[in-house]
């Protein structure tokens, strides 16, 4: 079937769902052998880097299959799949949905002792590990490691049940959220909340011009690799999946580069730390010409890294009457969350455009959002701070073994996100801070640590990224840290407290400020690449406290 008639066809397919597409693909005649996946690992004797078809990934999904089911793995059983390349991560998945499981898909980078307990409250039938994560085999996991990675391809493709067929309502998969405040929670999503963002949006979007081949810098076990990939197969774009993503702080970005040169891709997915860590490099000096979009999801981008990247790349124009491909491209950024399912906002940044101070646009078609006074539950006025409320066909079920969190997230129907923001008097919405992360100063005034970060970066250049933290002592006593993460040209021991109060304006003014510049490893982070504010204010707080 043609490409454009069969987008249609999967749009209108209500069976579809994000525990299906392989099955659904193949039923409605998608061409089985036009390159689709490529993966930066090798798998099952394929050689890193080389394209997948439909078929020959949907022939590795059912040896997996056939070799869970020898295992004793069947419908509704929830396996933890803690492994580190994204193609194990997704023929995992893909395989334990083929048997109606629930894949609970852990970041290989989870530390181990996070790790451990998050399989423990699971309450899981069994572990996938790799050789990355063999040390398992030796805990307490209150369920058994039932093989590796390299294993499971051994199945027999050929001897693979029948395909699960799903419910909407069915769980698919369990991700988990970054963890910045605590335990990671396990976020279980359905057959259609994972995929309704793909069917409402990515479906319905006119077809791009030309070739379209997307690159993932998602860590491939979060809910947004898994949405990227859906996408991609239905769409019939080609996708590569990045697995080293990640590392020590400052080689991401270099690892994303190299591969942007290898693979040419035309659009780059990736959280707001993908871009921090582009921002290291003079991208004048690399050939991102490929590039025409740059899509953000999880916290919203700062402008200081967006303007980067939109004055590189390119995009499709007409002149005279065809199209030719033009400098400069284009920063889609939103705000989203696991347990949101997708990105709740949209908006767009190319060369010339102008609304920043962290604005996230509008809400998208498919979702109701209003902003909640947190104490009384009432929607507040254009241009006050509110709690971010979500009602969404994207939204998880909630979190896996925890009523209790379930439901202290849920007011009068809606989701709270945990989101502190305001709208405009044109409907456009700003991100000023996460709730646990603000700190009220008394007499209505508040400190909003990502609204400082964003005025920081803007009007410190030779600042690459910061961190904010703020805390009151038990004696009431504030504390304010605000750590400066250097660009590589920045004189390392200047005094920039004046230029810091500066760019904060008024909210600064009787604030103690210690404004200092730090090396990567002062900021600890989440195995998603977010800052653990929560540990660090922790942190700062014992170094403040009176003895």
């Amino acid at each position: 079937m043609k490409g454009s008639n069969l987008r249609a066809v999967l749009a209108a397919d209500m069976e579809l769902g994000a525990g299906n597409v392989l099955l659904r693909l193949a039923e409605h005649g998608a061409d089985m052998d036009m390159p689709r996946v490529t993966f930066d690992t090798g798998v099952d004797g394929i050689p890193a880097w080389t394209p997948l078809s439909l078929r020959t990934l949907t022939q590795r999904v059912a040896a997996r299959a056939q070799w869970y089911a020898r295992h004793g793995v069947g419908r509704r059983d929830p396996v933890a799949v803690y492994v580190t390349s994204a193609a194990d991560v997704f023929l995992n998945f893909f395989a334990l949905t083929w048997l109606g499981a629930i894949p609970a898909l852990m970041n290989g980078d989870m530390p181990p002792e996070i790790a451990v307990e998050f399989i423990r409250r699971l309450g899981a039938v069994g572990v996938l590990a790799d050789d990355d994560h063999s040390w398992l085999a030796g805990r307490d996991l209150a369920a058994p490691v039932i093989g590796y990675a390299a294993d499971a391809g051994a199945g027999d493709p050929a001897a693979a049940p029948a395909h699960c067929r799903h419910h909407p309502g069915d769980p698919v998969a369990i991700t988990h959220s970054s963890g910045t405040t605590r335990m990671p929670a396990a976020v279980v999503h359905s057959h259609h909340s994972l995929f309704a963002a793909v069917r409402a949006v990515r479906l319905a979007e006119p077809r791009q011009h030309g070739p379209v081949r997307e690159m993932s810098v998602f860590p491939q076990a979060h809910t947004a690799g898994v949405i990227i990939m859906n996408e991609a197969l239905c769409n019939g774009y080609e996708l590569l999946c990045l697995s080293a993503q990640g590392g020590a702080p400052g080689r991401s970005g270099e690892v994303i580069l190299d591969a942007i040169e290898r693979w040419r891709p035309t659009a780059v997915y990736g959280f707001a730390v993908t871009w921090a860590e582009l921002a290291r490099y003079d991208l004048t000096r690399r050939d991102v010409s490929s590039v025409r979009f740059w899509s953000n999801s999880g916290d919203c981008a700062h402008e200081a890294h967006i303007r980067r990247l939109i004055a590189v790349g390119s995009h499709h124009a007409y002149s005279g009457g065809a199209v030719v491909s033009l400098p400069g491209s284009r920063f889609n950024d939103t705000l989203g969350s696991t347990e949101m399912g997708y990105g709740g906002f949209g908006m767009s940044h190319r060369p010339g455009t102008g609304r920043y101070g962290r604005c996230v646009g509008k809400p998208q078609p498919f979702a109701e959002i209003i902003l909640m006074d947190q104490q009384t539950g009432r929607e507040v006025p254009v241009g006050e701070v509110g709690m971010a409320a979500v009602k969404s066909p994207t939204l998880a079920l909630g979190y896996w073994n925890d009523s209790v969190s379930t439901f202290r997230t849920r007011l009068n129907g809606y989701y709270l996100t945990g989101d502190l923001m305001y709208r405009d008097e044109e409907g456009y919405f700003y991100h000023v801070d996460r709730a646990s992360d603000a700190l009220d100063l008394g007499g209505g005034r508040w400190l909003y640590t990502a609204l400082s970060e964003e005025r920081i970066l803007r009007h410190c250049p030779d600042v690459r990224d910061c961190t904010l933290l703020a805390v009151r002592g038990s004696d009431g006593r504030l504390a304010v840290d605000i750590l400066l993460a250097l660009a590589a040209e920045a004189v390392p021991d200047r005094d920039r407290e004046a230029e810091v109060r500066a760019a904060l304006g008024e909210a600064a003014a009787e604030l103690p400020l210690r404004v200092v510049g730090v090396p990567e490893s002062e900021i600890v982070l989440g195995p998603t690449g977010k800052v653990r504010k929560f540990l660090m204010r922790q942190r700062l707080l014992a170094s403040t406290s009176t003895p």
